[in-house]
């Protein structure tokens, strides 16, 4: 895709109604004067959500005005439908689309090693629900460790080919990432916080979201989808520009 045909590409957040989508305040425990805030909408176990977020990383630290940048995540859920115990993954992708996804997988891993991601899918074995996954998200971001809470999850499951449905494994990279144990482990026996989840990715679905990652910068630009890299750095500049006019 040519960057410079970035009116294919990116749109005026003002395009979708915003009310019906609030984008909540970002929470981070030290106060920054960044001229950037990019919000993310993803899912953990999307692949092209980690290719997003690592081209999305890549061209930030292109630009010293950028490297800074506050980038809240926000909870979506490819399938809401998913059991808190998880599915088979290939049983499940078979399901929905037909026919073997092994081709599927391929594309995905020359994409990710296009971006210095060594992704492989034999290791990933099932689809856990993420509900869980972003209800530790939300409140990492209060904390100031969400941002490296999103590439641990990213990286347990697509590289480790762990089951990030799973509370013990979610307590244990939560503890690493400034939860107490017991917190974490309340957060994840509480129905109301899981209930308040799944609400925050219903309003991202309805807003006008329809397939992630979604990235928002400064509330003004947005775009759907893993673009390149390029993409990225042509959108960054134009906000960043604006943004020290």
């Amino acid at each position: 895709m040519d960057p410079n045909s970035m009116g294919t590409v990116a749109y005026r957040w003002s395009a979708f109604e915003v009310a019906d989508c609030r984008l909540r305040p970002y929470e981070v425990s030290t106060v920054t004067t960044s001229p950037l805030r990019v919000d993310v909408f993803s899912d953990i176990v999307c692949p092209w959500c980690f290719i997003g977020r690592k081209r999305l990383r890549d061209a930030l630290d292109t630009r010293d005005d950028a490297r800074d940048a506050v980038v809240v995540h926000h909870s979506y859920l490819l399938d809401p439908s998913v059991p808190k115990e998880g599915l088979d993954l290939r049983a499940t992708l078979a399901r929905k689309y037909g026919g073997d996804p092994e081709r599927m997988f391929a594309d995905v891993e020359a994409a990710a090693r296009e971006s210095g991601i060594t992704l492989d899918f034999k290791k990933v074995e099932r689809m856990p629900s993420t509900v869980d996954a972003h209800t530790l998200l939300r409140h990492a971001d209060k904390k100031g460790t969400q941002v490296p809470f999103v590439d641990a999850l990213f990286d347990a499951y697509f590289l480790n080919g762990q089951d990030i449905g799973d509370a013990n494994l979610l307590l244990a990279l939560a503890v690493k990432h400034g939860f107490s144990h017991d917190e974490a482990e309340a957060l994840l026996q509480d129905d109301a916080e899981r209930a308040q989840t799944k609400e925050d990715a219903l309003q991202a679905s309805q807003s006008g979201i329809s397939g992630v990652p979604f990235f928002i910068f400064n509330e003004e630009l947005a775009f759907s989808g893993a673009q390149p890299q390029a993409i990225f750095e042509k959108v960054l500049g134009q906000v960043l520009d604006k943004a020290s006019e």
